[in-house]
């Protein structure tokens, strides 16, 4: 398990596609919303400036990216080609390929976040605690892991043609709807209502709340661990399902 958990690294930072859209793409995003931001002027009652409040937003969309489209690509054309039948010959365990795409996609996720930051701190001169920096890297880090699981269900679920139709609606809508790419006090009333639900939306609270010096919201948390829990459940039908057709 331990070699594909490797290979699966090697091919992750082989791919220069993914790493520009999941590590280059969101520092470049953060730079076209916030570049000319005042960094002195607080956003609403949050207490925040808006380059420390897109920030995490940014950082948390580059996780998201790596996580979700990398991991559901790979899965559905993996499946289509007979590379999963050929894994199921040996003696690997099923959680040891899902636990190789999830490990694979982190690889990725965290390089994404790093360099949001960094990009923020040096440009934007966004600062923070030292323990700040690092309770929001670890946040938004195992964050990710709810939409790795996310993107293994819909590896499993869609077609290769299929499979990128799907993940882009899913993920341009998560991303949108739970205010990744712009304040949801922007929203209308309603769609505020329906934001506060969504686990993009909790998943940037979290790192907005480490930044505010608050402990996580308890709706935050549990919205994440229920979708955790949801795309989990879901990514592991899918794969006995999968298994028993093949």
């Amino acid at each position: 398990m331990s070699g594909l958990i490797r290979l699966e690294v090697l091919r992750v930072l082989r791919n220069r596609k993914s790493v520009f859209f999941s590590v280059i793409y969101p520092g470049v995003l953060f730079l076209l919303i916030a570049g000319s931001a005042d960094s002195g002027t607080t956003l609403g009652d949050t207490g925040l400036t808006l380059p420390a409040y897109m920030m995490v937003s940014m950082a948390s969309f580059g996780a998201l990216t790596a996580v979700l489209m990398g991991n559901s690509e790979r899965i559905a054309k993996e499946r289509e080609n007979g590379w999963v039948r050929q894994l199921r010959l040996t003696p690997l365990p099923g959680r040891g390929y899902v636990l190789a795409k999830t490990a694979g996609a982190a690889v990725a996720a965290l390089p994404a976040i790093v360099l949001v930051f960094v990009v923020a701190a040096v440009v934007k001169d966004v600062r923070l605690d030292a323990w700040q920096w690092l309770a929001l890297t670890g946040a938004i880090w195992a964050g990710s892991f709810v939409f790795a699981a996310l993107g293994v269900a819909i590896g499993y679920a869609a077609t290769g043609d299929a499979v990128r139709p799907i993940t882009m609606i899913v993920y341009f809508g998560l991303s949108l709807l739970g205010g990744l790419w712009m304040p949801t006090t922007t929203f209308p009333g309603w769609l505020q209502d329906l934001a506060v639900w969504l686990p993009t939306h909790a998943y940037a609270a979290l790192g907005r709340a480490i930044e505010q010096h608050h402990a996580p919201g308890v709706r935050d948390v549990t919205v994440l661990l229920a979708f955790f829990v949801l795309f989990t459940g879901g990514a592991a039908w899918l794969y006995r399902k999968d298994t028993l057709k093949a």
